[in-house]
């Protein structure tokens, strides 16, 4: 029987796909659909069986498996450079995640807390400068984490049009091959001449370090691409739409506002709600394993319909509510096991900053166009909305 293709857009923002929810609601949780690429995949859709997955290692990450789920016919341009560590499986995943993770702790992620504040505050200064209605995206949600991640990394700003374009690029599902593979050789030749320069002049940034510890220029290389694509793209989506959420509930903005101590669980709330990277926690497997009562077979690839199960029933009571005193962390909107993103300390950071400032100091901040008349990213691999028009009222 011909599996059914993959339902990609959502009917409602706040929701997965109505045909996740049902493949979720059926006895297995567990079901057959065809991918854009053409290939047929096993779809998981429940929390347990996400992370169950997650933590088992006859499941595999590396993308450059031809079976591994993806949504364009041809295969990625990963020959350019070499894997990185979320292509990464055990043993050779363990030594090249240490040799990073140490600059992503909470406390060096402390120590950045002053620069993002200076960083949030300097864009809404610009903003209120400016002329009313401001897209949102352009004015804040974009450049707030883009220049944080430039600033980590050691990449010049007065760059971040050239990568930007190409990460966006790469992250749209109508990207031909060949411009994919553009996008990827393009960015590759810049970073590499950025890192270069580094190792020929040393420099006190997260690049500059991974050099000065002896790591290959091109496992620095495959680092760099991902954490500039991830580092940005993500944290600005969550941005525009934890905005959006908040100025659509008045009341709950307003308690937010008189206590900064909800931002943090309302941050993880709005990460569950949304799971804009729904499907990256997807695997190939490489031996026969059985998950809720269904045989998966070695190179069967396994979709993981994460923001299903981030609205699990079974995990999350009132799961299609949003809930922003919920705080609960057991989502999987940064992943599960070894491979839980490494930068969630920083996401969480810059939400936080930036949520909370512009609370306190745009208090009359509202949408300048209805929420359900903005244009929400349905056609790339990152959920979010390409623009944000909102006003504000002048203080009192």
């Amino acid at each position: 029987m011909t599996a059914p293709a993959l339902q990609t857009t959502r009917q409602c923002p706040y929701a997965p796909p109505e045909e996740h929810t049902r493949i979720r609601d059926t006895d297995s949780g567990i079901s057959r659909v065809t991918l854009p690429s053409g290939q047929v995949a096993w779809a998981l859709s429940r929390l347990e069986h996400i992370r169950a997955m997650l933590t088992d290692p006859r499941f595999s990450s590396d993308r450059r498996d031809p079976n591994f789920p993806r949504f364009t016919r041809e295969q990625p341009s990963f020959d350019i450079m070499r894997r990185s560590i979320i292509q990464m499986d055990p043993p050779e995943h363990g030594p090249a995640r240490k040799a990073v993770v140490g600059e992503f702790t909470v406390r060096r992620m402390a120590g950045l807390r002053p620069r993002i504040q200076e960083i949030v505050d300097e864009h809404i200064d610009a903003m209120l400068a400016g002329p009313r209605p401001a897209d949102l995206v352009q004015a804040l949600s974009l450049p707030v984490p883009s220049l944080v991640i430039c600033e980590q990394l050691g990449v010049p700003y007065h760059d971040h049009d050239f990568f930007q374009v190409r990460s966006s690029a790469l992250l749209s599902r109508a990207t031909t091959a060949e411009g994919r593979r553009q996008a990827v050789t393009e960015l590759c030749d810049y970073l590499k001449d950025l890192i270069a320069k580094k190792a020929a002049e040393p420099t006190d940034d997260l690049l500059g370090r991974q050099l000065a510890q002896g790591n290959d220029p091109e496992d620095v290389l495959s680092l760099a691409f991902l954490l500039l694509i991830a580092g940005h793209e993500t944290t600005a989506n969550m941005i525009s739409l934890g905005v959006v959420t908040l100025l659509e509930r008045p009341e709950e903005l307003a308690a937010l506002r008189a206590d900064p101590a909800r931002t943090l669980p309302a941050i993880e709330e709005l990460l569950r709600v949304y799971t804009i990277a729904e499907f990256a926690n997807s695997r190939v497997a490489v031996e026969d394993v059985e998950i809720g009562g269904v045989t998966i077979r070695a190179g069967d690839p396994v979709l993981a319909m994460s923001n299903a199960a981030n609205h699990d029933p079974a995990a999350f009571d009132d799961a299609d509510e949003i809930k922003l005193d919920r705080g609960a962390r057991n989502h999987v909107a940064f992943g599960f096991g070894i491979h839980q993103c490494l930068g969630q300390n920083l996401a969480r950071m810059e939400l936080q900053i930036v949520f909370d400032t512009l609370l306190r100091r745009i208090p009359g901040l509202r949408l300048a166009t209805p929420a359900d008349k903005l244009s929400y990213k349905d056609d790339v691999l990152i959920y979010g909305i390409h623009e944000v028009p909102v006003t504000w009222e002048d203080p009192a």
